[in-house]
């Protein structure tokens, strides 16, 4: 089976945003840029960008350059997961352009994509049957902004 990718509507921000995406993720390439060739309900130049393939860590993504059609929205996100405060620190600083929009590890870009920072303790105390734990773990993540990890580590522990 082909690998299904999600393709993200910009207005003309294509280029750009798959060049920024690039420089943040490790492992990362742009594949593809493919060109306006004849005219279209977008109203974009001919010889213009229509959509840049690439891809992040391995993971396939694509960019469209479509118009003002459709406005990208926080309703799609996009789950990093994260091995430690290092690396969420990192990514909090390579891609959140409006700290007023960061919520529970959500943080929206420059280009108003937005991303969850999924730390790897998060994760595991998630998949715990310890249900007690899970409850005070979330309970500190709906307080926080940007996570910390310690701190959910500290609620973890609590009794």
């Amino acid at each position: 089976m082909k690998q299904i990718y999600p393709c993200i509507w910009m207005d003309n921000e294509a280029e750009e945003a798959a060049n920024f995406y690039v420089s943040v993720f490790p492992n990362s390439k742009i594949i593809r840029t493919e060109k306006y060739l004849t005219d279209t309900p977008s109203n974009k130049p001919i010889g213009s960008v229509l959509t840049v393939e690439f891809e992040l860590d391995g993971n396939k993504f694509m960019i469209l350059n479509g118009g003002t059609f459709f406005k990208v929205s926080e309703a799609v996100s996009f789950v990093i997961p994260c091995k430690d405060q290092k690396e969420m620190d990192y990514y909090y600083d390579k891609l959140s352009a409006d700290p007023s929009a960061e919520i529970c590890g959500w943080l929206k870009d420059k280009f108003g994509v937005s991303w969850q920072l999924n730390p790897q303790f998060l994760i595991d105390t998630m998949d715990s049957s310890d249900e007690d734990k899970k409850k005070r773990v979330f309970a500190a993540l709906l307080e926080m902004k940007r996570l910390n990890v310690a701190e959910l580590e500290a609620a973890a522990n609590a009794s």
